[in-house]
């Protein structure tokens, strides 16, 4: 890792009470990794807590975007500012900065890599309708991604250079598509996606929503993002070369 420059990107709304504590964690077992954390138009001092808490950079959104519109931003910033690896983390500690390391070794043979809770790693478990959208979307891309994937939703996940750049021009914002609509749009414009085992955390602030019909919700949408997945036009894999002519040039007006 000590020759790549990566930047940690962490979404957050109303995250206030729990980041400076994450943010501790990163710098401590990661430390000389930069860290963005993209405040989606909270309505408490996220911005003014991150930035007090060390963060690298704070950018905030004027209103909630939710985490397509935030990882967009993140994506926008790793790239115009030459970082080698992005990493997505979550702001309310259920992802454990320490797999870091493994997730950047892995993409010596990958373009990006999931940190996976089903895949052998911790207790993490979810049931009913919700589980099996998840296990249908699993086994649906990995036939897709030609490789076995068990947790296509996670949200910890590792972009090389080429990645970062794909991921700044085209990032979709709808529900869902920062997981699902990301992933087959990286296999299907040539990129790979492998996973490596984690175990997820407890999160250290806010309450997660769940009941049956929200599960029964989130089955159907998920089949419907993964439908358009399939059919949108994808956009053409940027050249990096161009790309940094063309922001070169722009900057210089």
């Amino acid at each position: 890792m000590d020759d790549k420059r990566i930047l940690l990107i962490l979404p957050a709304w109303n995250e206030s009470e729990g980041l400076p504590s994450i943010l501790k964690e990163i710098q401590e077992k990661l430390p000389g990794v930069d860290t963005l954390v993209v405040d989606d138009g909270s309505e408490d001092a996220t911005s003014l807590v991150a930035a007090a808490a060390g963060a690298t950079a704070v950018a905030r959104l004027p209103y909630n975007l939710g985490v397509g519109g935030a990882m967009r931003l993140g994506y926008r910033y790793a790239y115009e500012h030459d970082y080698d690896v992005a990493i997505q983390c979550d702001s309310d500690g259920q992802h454990d900065p320490g797999y870091v390391p493994s997730l950047v070794k892995a993409l010596d043979s990958a373009d990006m890599v999931i940190g996976a809770r089903f895949a052998g790693e911790g207790s993490y478990h979810v049931r009913g309708p919700r589980s099996w959208a998840m296990k249908l979307l699993s086994t649906v891309l990995s036939r897709i991604a030609k490789t076995k994937l068990t947790d296509t939703t996670s949200g910890f996940k590792a972009c090389n250079r080429q990645m970062i750049a794909f991921f700044a021009n085209w990032y979709p914002v709808e529900y869902l598509g920062d997981t699902i609509e990301t992933l087959v749009g990286a296999v299907r414009c040539g990129f790979v996606v492998r996973q490596i085992p984690v175990a997820m955390r407890e999160r250290t602030t806010g309450t997660p929503s769940a009941s049956p019909l929200k599960a029964t919700v989130y089955l159907v949408r998920a089949g419907f993002v993964l439908l358009l997945a399939m059919i949108r036009r994808m956009p053409q894999v940027p050249d990096l070369e161009q790309q940094s002519a063309r922001l070169a040039g722009a900057a210089a007006k």
